[in-house]
């Protein structure tokens, strides 16, 4: 994965496509850019207009044509036309102008184009592994044109965002996850390869939908839906041994057993609770430096007690465990509510990430009354259900605390459980307010607040870059830990005094930098690095990073 790599040396030396066969290679087509040389050599000649224009001036054309689509979801669709064609061009564009891209890229705009992925579906990308290739999951992998695939990202579309079951669709999720991986920690396009394992859906619209483009049957579960995860995971480990394998939006339940059952045989991990637990927790850290308190301090209130909040509420046991609290003291400072009320012992029977942190207290199905009786100082929303922070529950969490933490973070933006406007308008200015989606800036009593985005993309692209360049054996907590507080350490008191807990977007790749940095440290700390150990880990890492420009074909 060095710096040096190009899409020359990728085909072995000067073995690359010419003619057609070049420009139709998206890994290494420069469109218009190919020097009069290079036309010559490479059969290119009379198969391109005359003029040559340099990666700058494509890029200026893209952006034009970007900007006159009259929807998101339009610009979803250019932008996925580019990427198949020219992915030195798209990742240029996307680096250069990432706070205009991401919400196009990702969230919210990737969740409406998982709706309709049937019906954009243009050009395959990455693979479907279905049931029906059961006994054969190898040799389907086999079809994957590169040879050394060194990150999988892979769902199988049963959560996708706040949306729920949407099977094969749920395919624009890796490919993004992906995309993102590039644009944000410079990981290279050509080892990576985003996967849907296509195991049915219980989706009933989906399953009438004559133009579904998934199997036609509903979820398997239970042994067998096991045994072909298994299945996939040993073809994964014997064809690409080095490679990370990030689980992304399954099933709460299967979410939860698939990180058990491998976090440590393999090299692998959770982004939906691992990921989204480090930052949430870099976003209470730096809120606790604009509260003036320690993290200790903070008392947790959730709505939603799946894969997304528990894990949030794992981490930052980890976390004031490392600040000398005691296991039983941490884990009394995280209170859950879901669907049935106040997670609490006396419900009885409860999943093994619930149970953890039942509280030995009376039942509660009012969420408001909840937080008169909690009286938390931070209210953390990841249960995908919208509007639940009301006017009310806002108030409420304000009259207890001068600067509450609410956080939002619900995708897509349909979802969100308040909007920034809201909390800062019911706090009377004094809430910190992060959420999923993304939300304008917010001008009240002449003061602009500026929200935080608590998006995943500042933690496990970095994770991942780290995990690569260390060839780490597993992914740790400990791992995720040492991001969260990588990210909130680059926060800056500029971006404190506008409410923001987050760094803005543009800092993303020195983010990404600084937590691969801390995380190939551990690797190799903990003896988990499968490579030697450089002389500067943090050089070694930026040397690697991809940088989206046209190499010399000739």
């Amino acid at each position: 994965m060095q710096n040096t790599f190009t899409p020359i040396t990728a085909y072995g030396g000067r073995d690359y496509p010419t003619g057609y066969s070049l420009m139709n290679n998206g890994l290494l087509n420069k469109g218009t850019a190919y020097s009069d040389a290079e036309r010559d050599a490479l059969g290119l000649r009379g198969l391109l207009p005359a003029r040559i224009f340099p990666i700058e001036q494509q890029v200026k054309r893209a952006l034009r044509n970007l900007r006159a689509k009259n929807s998101d979801l339009n610009k979803y669709i250019f932008l996925n036309a580019l990427q198949n064609r020219n992915e030195t061009l798209y990742y240029r564009v996307v680096l250069d102008h990432l706070e205009e891209m991401m919400p196009i890229v990702y969230t919210p705009t990737v969740g409406q184009a998982c709706l309709e992925y049937g019906a954009i579906f243009r050009r395959p990308r990455g693979l479907w592994i279905t049931m029906k290739d059961r006994g054969r999951v190898a040799e389907v992998l086999a079809n994957w044109p590169i040879q050394d695939v060194r990150l999988i990202v892979v769902t199988d579309g049963e959560r996708i965002l706040g949306l729920g079951d949407l099977g094969a669709l749920g395919m624009g999720i890796p490919i993004g996850k992906l995309s993102l991986y590039t644009a944000c920690a410079g990981v290279n396009p050509y080892y990576c390869l985003p996967i849907t394992l296509d195991v049915g859906t219980d989706n009933q619209s989906l399953l009438d939908d004559d133009m579904y483009i998934g199997i036609d049957q509903r979820r398997t579960r239970g042994q067998e839906y096991q045994d072909f995860i298994e299945e996939f995971v040993q073809a994964v480990q014997a064809r690409y041994p080095r490679c990370l394998l990030q689980f992304e939006d399954f099933g709460n339940h299967n979410a939860f057993d698939l990180l058990a059952r491998y976090r440590d045989r393999i090299c692998s991990f959770n982004d939906d609770i691992q990921g989204t637990a480090s930052v949430a927790l870099a976003g209470l850290i730096a809120a606790s430096r604009l509260q003036g308190v320690k993290l200790a301090e903070q008392k947790l209130l959730f709505f939603g007690a799946g894969e997304a909040a528990t894990g949030i509420g794992e981490l930052f046991v980890a976390a004031l465990r490392d600040e000398g609290l005691s296991e039983a003291e941490a884990r009394a400072k995280c209170w859950f509510f879901d669907s049935k009320g106040l997670i609490v012992t006396a419900r009885g029977k409860l999943p093994a990430n619930k149970s953890a942190f039942a509280q030995e207290a009376e039942p509660l199905d009012d969420f408001l009354e909840a937080v008169k009786r909690i009286r938390p100082t931070a209210l953390i929303g990841a249960a995908g259900v919208a509007a639940v922070f009301t006017k009310e529950v806002v108030e409420a969490v304000s009259q207890i605390n001068p600067n509450p933490v609410v956080f939002a973070l619900s995708n897509p933006t349909s979802k969100a459980e308040c909007t920034a406007e809201q909390a800062y308008t019911w706090s009377k200015g004094t809430a910190i307010f992060a959420s999923g989606s993304p939300f304008p800036a917010v001008e009240y009593e002449g003061r602009t607040m500026v929200p935080g985005q608590g998006n995943n993309v500042y933690i496990f692209p970095g994770v991942g870059m780290g995990v690569l360049a260390s060839a780490s054996r597993v992914v740790t907590d400990e791992m995720f830990l040492a991001a969260a507080r990588s990210l909130a350490a680059m926060v800056s008191d500029e971006e404190l005094a506008v409410g923001r807990v987050f760094p803005t977007l543009t800092n993303i790749r020195a983010v990404s930098l600084r937590i691969a940095t801390a995380v190939a440290q551990i690797a190799h700390d903990s003896g988990y690095a499968r490579v030697p150990r450089p002389a500067d880990i943090e050089a070694d890492i930026k040397q690697r990073m991809f940088e989206p420009e046209y190499p010399s074909y000739v």
